[in-house]
């Protein structure tokens, strides 16, 4: 049973969560199996009901009707979960088509305890009536009816891992991942306060999965922190109490310790990649909220201004919180980015394979960059602009960054050979260090998240005298190098035949024989020619023809028209 209907849904639609299609394949294979074992249910004219019995379970396709009817109706009631989230009143028709569907896999059950069908029919039959009777009592929040059809399920299907081989348990594995999340979170609601921790540690070992595993614990955990969300009324931050009503605020502040922990337990740079993302995301939602809210505040705002002495208010230093922790975590994430490209660097080099180009000092540049922007975006928060603490933090911080900066630009003038530029940039990583260290005092707690500037100084005293010794080296190198035969001059192949050079660029695909497109050549212009004797030419008068236009009047006209000449 379980075979046929996973390879059913994979295929046709539930890879990318397209109930709707899949709904439509369950209803076409349905018409197929009536055709094909003449169950026709009447005809186009009259309807004539017919129920699949023991006594013609002769072909295996009768059980087949029986499946294709649970799956529909419980595709057609996800489709319907999908949509009732825009259309509450959808969730009525939901719970029907639920319960039609249990219909359908009570009637699959009681039909295979016949004695023509075999015991790992009979047992997956029983493991699918008390998996979609589960579903049905979760709709309901009948918890703990839920949690025992789940339990019953996810025993049946443990049982039938143990007595298959490895490819066969591996279906049976993935059903019983996808029930866990669903018996925790009834355990959650029944009283049992560790599971919603135990929902957050099944998203971590997911890892960067993506499907519906992922998003059905997604799910489970929003659902979760909104009922703990009730209790939540207020948050304070840099000694200000504000005031949350929002309830999508409330899950997200709810869920970012234990956000932030999970990212801390990731094993893997990609699982820690998309927890980042994930928390991103949600932090983005819940400043939308806020920024909805605030928009007809604007007014109460500029009042507020004029009457407590720039105060803002508290939806304005709600949303300031919100867009510090955005900032912050971009920050996090970027710094986790580039130690990742750190630890690349250090390793030897190897060959681009894959088409995956190897790290280079470039790629981190660019993440400080990013950085330092996001740390500019924080110093202009609004309410925090006479917060002196608040901005010396943030200066020590920028420091640091810009000395990280610095040193991967030296390194990158490092690998063009560019000495002196690497050591002038050298020489400003440490400055901004010692700066660091001097203003440091009271603030040192809120560097201790950062990179260790110490080790910085160290690693750059000893890059400078890496760089002395090859800078060193490297001129003895180019001056031995130069020799007539070695020496080349950029010329073209065709310029240089009388000339022996030793240019491996011959035997390369880039070749320089001729210039190409040819340079341009000076040619004679075209003579200019000059009339100089029309100065000297004299015109006979035209004084007579002129008088004798200006008397011709009235009558000259008529004589023309009739063709009269004088």
């Amino acid at each position: 049973v379980l075979q046929i209907v996973k390879e059913s849904q994979q295929q046709h639609g539930l890879r990318h969560g397209d109930f709707q299609r899949y709904r439509g394949y369950c209803s076409r294979r349905l018409r197929r199996l009536r055709k094909t074992l003449n169950f026709k249910m009447g005809n186009r004219h009259k309807f004539t009901g017919k129920k699949v019995t023991e006594e013609i379970l002769s072909d295996n396709r009768y059980l087949l009707l029986i499946l294709m009817d649970a799956e529909r109706a419980w595709s057609y009631a996800m489709q319907l979960k999908q949509e009732a989230n825009t259309e509450p009143r959808k969730r009525f028709h939901l719970l029907s088509r639920l319960r039609k569907a249990v219909k359908h896999a009570e009637e699959l059950e009681r039909l295979c305890e016949s004695n023509r069908v075999d015991a790992k029919t009979k047992l997956e039959a029983q493991a699918y009536m008390a998996y979609l009777t589960g579903m049905l009592r979760f709709e309901h929040q009948e918890w703990k009816a839920a949690m025992e059809a789940f339990n019953k399920c996810k025993t049946i299907y443990e049982k039938l891992a143990n007595a298959f081989t490895e490819e066969q348990a591996v279906l049976y594995n993935q059903r019983v991942e996808e029930i866990s999340p669903n018996i925790r979170y009834c355990a959650y609601n029944i009283g049992d306060q560790s599971a919603m921790n135990e929902l957050m540690q099944m998203r971590l070992r997911s890892g960067g999965t993506e499907g519906l595993l992922a998003e059905k614990l997604e799910a489970l955990i929003t659902q979760t922190r909104a009922k703990q969300a009730a209790t939540m009324s207020e948050v304070e931050w840099r000694g200000r109490t504000v005031p949350v009503k929002i309830d999508k605020v409330r899950i997200f502040l709810l869920g970012l310790a234990d956000n932030e922990a999970a990212i801390a337990q990731a094993e893997n740079e990609e699982t820690k990649e998309r927890l980042f993302e994930s928390l991103l995301s949600e932090c983005r939602d819940a400043i939308q909220a806020v920024r909805e809210d605030l928009k007809p505040d604007q007014k109460q705002r500029e009042h507020s201004l004029e009457n407590d002495s720039g105060k803002v208010s508290n939806i304005q230093y709600l949303h300031s919180y919100l867009t510090y922790i955005k900032l912050s975590t971009a920050i996090k994430r970027n710094e986790s980015m580039a130690q990742a490209l750190q630890k690349a660097l250090l390793q030897p080099q190897r060959a681009e394979e894959d088409g995956k180009r190897t790290p280079r000092p470039q790629d981190l540049i660019r993440l400080y960059d990013i950085i330092l922007q996001n740390l500019v975006e924080l110093t202009q928060l609004p309410g925090l602009e006479e917060d002196k603490n608040f901005q010396k933090e943030v200066g020590l911080k920028t420091l640091v960054y810009k000395a990280y900066r610095c040193f991967f630009i030296a390194q990158s003038y490092v690998l063009v050979k560019k000495w002196s530029e690497a050591l002038v940039l050298y020489e400003r990583v440490l400055k901004y260090a010692r700066e660091v260290q001097s203003g440091a005092g009271a603030h040192t707690n809120s560097l201790k998240e950062l990179p260790d500037v110490q080790d910085l100084i160290t690693q750059v005293n000893a890059e400078k005298y890496s760089l002395q010794a090859a800078a060193i080296l490297d001129a003895n190198d180019t001056h031995e190098a130069e020799s007539p035969s070695q020496v080349k001059d950029g010329k073209p192949l065709s310029e240089r035949f009388e000339t022996f050079c030793l240019d491996p660029s011959l035997v390369s695909k880039q070749v320089s024989l001729v210039h190409f497109p040819p340079g341009f050549q000076p040619i004679p212009c075209k003579p200019l020619f000059f009339d100089l004797a029309l100065n000297h030419v004299a015109f006979p008068p035209l004084e007579d023809k002129v008088e004798q236009k200006a008397k011709s009047g009235l009558t000259g006209y008529i004589k023309g028209i009739f063709g009269f000449k004088s």
